[in-house]
């Protein structure tokens, strides 16, 4: 991600169409300053998210007219008055909270925990010779402790890439999202013992073996019933404000940039 400099950003200013909310028009200067709180790795995405970005706070400061909310009020109150008196969004139930525990019961779980060894034989993500040439490696290795011709602890110091090779190739304790996503995935489904294959990461190829597992539980609906409803209120909220926000666009007319939000909040 970069982030997008004023005078960079105005230089293609060309190759976008001009950006108008009913009457107003949203000047260049304006998206090219407001594009440095949004960095892309395109100039284009960075535009389009800025625009929108001005777009909608015109629509909602040009809806604060429309309602006559006082002009002594700083642009950030009005525009929450706006969405305090227009955007009616209704409490989950407990019966909608109950559906969703119901439906989605991996989302409810205390986190497995695992202690997990590995051989670290490294390879830089580029360097195709040298990843194939250490998979060959890793491979010779791991068929030398399948069948018991090796000692794990023994290799590790030996071969092991990571510094966790002083410890016998030990990470001890790990759970989900404390490692990469390529190597973590497949390792949290394994069962306790050798994985029979090599695990392939950014950083090379790893032997890996399950010391522990520990299976996460079932958390009970009243523990994250808060975490429920602040999820579907909040889950709510995002859809009626894409909601209106499109009616506005259509009473007011835009032009120029494209209003589908992603599902996430735009307005804290």
């Amino acid at each position: 991600m970069q982030l997008i400099p004023v005078g960079d950003a105005e230089k293609p200013r060309n190759q976008f169409p001009p950006v108008s909310v009913g009457e107003t028009l949203i000047g260049e200067e304006d998206i090219a300053r407001e594009m440095q709180h949004h960095p892309a790795e395109e100039v284009a995405q960075a535009w389009h998210d800025a625009a929108r970005s001005l777009v909608i706070r015109e629509l909602l400061l040009q809806q604060a007219n429309r309602l006559q909310l006082s002009d002594e009020m700083d642009e950030e109150d009005r525009i929450a008055r706006v969405l305090e008196l227009e955007l009616q969004v209704p409490d989950p139930t407990e019966a909608d909270c109950e559906r969703f525990y119901d439906a989605n019961p991996a989302r409810f779980r205390s986190p497995t925990l695992m202690a997990v060894s590995h051989i670290l034989l490294a390879a830089a993500p580029d360097d195709v010779q040298e990843r194939i040439r250490q998979e060959e490696a890793g491979r010779q290795l791991l068929s030398g402790l399948l069948d018991g011709r090796s000692r794990f602890d023994e290799l590790a110091r030996q071969y092991s890439a990571c510094e966790s090779r002083h410890q016998g190739g030990s990470l001890g304790q790990i759970s989900k999202g404390q490692t990469v996503e390529e190597f973590e995935r497949p390792v949290l489904s394994l069962r306790e013992g050798l994985c029979p294959e090599l695990i392939e990461s950014r950083y090379g190829w790893h032997i890996v073996r399950v010391d522990q597992r520990i299976d996460g539980e079932q958390l009970p609906y009243e523990h994250v019933k808060p975490q429920i409803r602040q999820f579907l209120s909040e889950s709510v909220t995002r859809r009626a404000f894409r909601q209106y926000l499109q009616v506005l666009a259509a009473e007011t007319g835009v032009e120029g940039v494209d209003l589908e939000l992603p599902d996430s909040p735009l307005m804290q």
